[in-house]
């Protein structure tokens, strides 16, 4: 969302999940150096892990149309660390890399299942050996929803696009391992939402 003209995107969302996921990723990425943000969406969470994490070069990448208001986040905080964003669709050409570490929130319930195929394909080859992925969002578990909010959720994003929803973690994980990941940790998060975390075997 805008709050003016001129004005950044700005995600309020993002000002409330930032600081637990960044208490993930400092212990997931601790010996990381090299991180792929797959949809950056509004860049808030972008200047806010790379200016807590030093030692990490943050690559931003999302759809075109994203990019310019990612840049002026990016501008603003003049970070050594973040060079400039990446136009990246999930079903099209992804960086070649490799990446040590790729992160993504809020994308999995967004795209369609072809997307969802799509990103674990992408970052099975944007990954270089040894290299983890974090995935943030909400998640069903055993074809169920996990709480009241999730489902309302759920039914508000097929309103407003049939193709997308909240996913099973069971389906993802299978996705995941077809990948070459294995499974490192499910930490559940505020809000009903989780970090599922995967290495590459």
């Amino acid at each position: 969302m805008l709050a003016g003209m001129n004005a950044k995107p700005f995600a309020p969302a993002c000002e409330r999940n930032r600081d637990p996921i960044l208490a993930v990723l400092r212990t997931q990425f601790a010996d990381r150096r090299n991180v792929l943000e797959v949809g950056s969406g509004t860049g808030q969470h972008a200047v806010h892990f790379a200016a807590a994490m030093p030692w990490l070069t943050w690559q931003c990448a999302d759809l075109a149309p994203q990019l310019p208001g990612i840049r002026q986040w990016l501008d603003e905080a003049g970070l050594p660390n973040t060079p400039p964003p990446l136009a990246l669709d999930v079903c099209g050409p992804w960086p070649t890399g490799p990446y040590d570490a790729v992160f993504s929130a809020n994308i999995l319930h967004i795209v369609g299942w072809p997307g969802v195929e799509a990103f674990f394909a992408g970052v099975g080859r944007a990954l270089g050996d040894a290299g983890m992925l974090v995935v943030y969002g909400p998640f069903n578990a055993g074809g169920t929803y996990t709480s009241e909010s999730n489902r309302d959720f759920d039914a508000w994003l097929k309103a407003r696009d049939p193709r997308s929803g909240i996913r099973d973690v069971e389906a993802v994980q299978t996705l995941a391992a077809q990948t070459g990941l294995h499974a490192v940790d499910d930490v559940a998060m505020p809000a009903n939402n989780r970090c599922l975390i995967w290495r590459r075997n």
